[in-house]
């Protein structure tokens, strides 16, 4: 019995992919440490940072053309510049501070986090799924504060649902092009 769980157990160390094993090693280290693997300090909160920050840094290295601290930089005309702090509310870890890295000619673009970005994708769409569940501006806001720890205020989630539903407005004026038009009248003609 003890042999085929032994066996078990290993079979089972050997389908796992690269990333299970590597995220499987830092739950072990985390759990060693001490460290909670979510809330505010977690390990997940501590992941979407690096992560994150690293994206950043590979698209500043594609912007520039060369590695940081690579020589062929020095005399290209524009080179890293340190970073900039910033805040940005997540769906899954709530607020995460980030540093934005600067090149020194301020062509850099980032994609991952846009400039003036404040929310990654996922928590305008929350802030609308609650929005139409009925819950006011201000309920929330103190949803967003309870659960991700995340002050968002009632101005941001008015400014989020006036926006789609703006795009809403302007989706049901548009107008149709002329391969719809016909099809739409045969479906109501047919529905009479």
């Amino acid at each position: 019995m003890t042999a085929t769980l032994q066996g078990m157990a290993a079979k089972k160390e050997q389908e796992q992919s690269p990333e299970q094993l590597a995220a499987a090693e830092l739950v072990r280290q985390a759990r060693e440490r001490g460290l909670s693997l979510t809330g505010p300090d977690g390990l997940l909160k501590q992941l979407t940072k690096t992560v994150i920050e690293t994206a950043l840094d590979e698209e500043m290295t594609e912007h520039l053309g060369y590695e940081k601290h690579d020589p062929a930089g020095a005399g290209s005309g524009n080179i890293r510049n340190g970073t900039r702090a910033k805040s940005v509310l997540t769906e899954a870890t709530g607020q995460v501070d980030i540093e934005v890295p600067r090149d020194r000619a301020s062509t850099f673009e980032p994609q991952i986090v846009k400039k003036r970005q404040r929310r990654l994708s996922g928590v305008d769409e929350i802030v609308l799924s609650l929005y139409a569940k009925g819950l006011t501006t201000g309920e929330i806001s103190a949803h967003f504060a309870e659960i991700y720890r995340a002050s968002v205020s009632r101005e941001t989630i008015s400014r989020i649902t006036d926006k789609v539903l703006e795009e809403m407005q302007d989706w049901s004026v548009r107008p149709l092009d002329e391969g719809r038009i016909p099809m739409i009248v045969a479906n109501q003609l047919a529905m009479r």
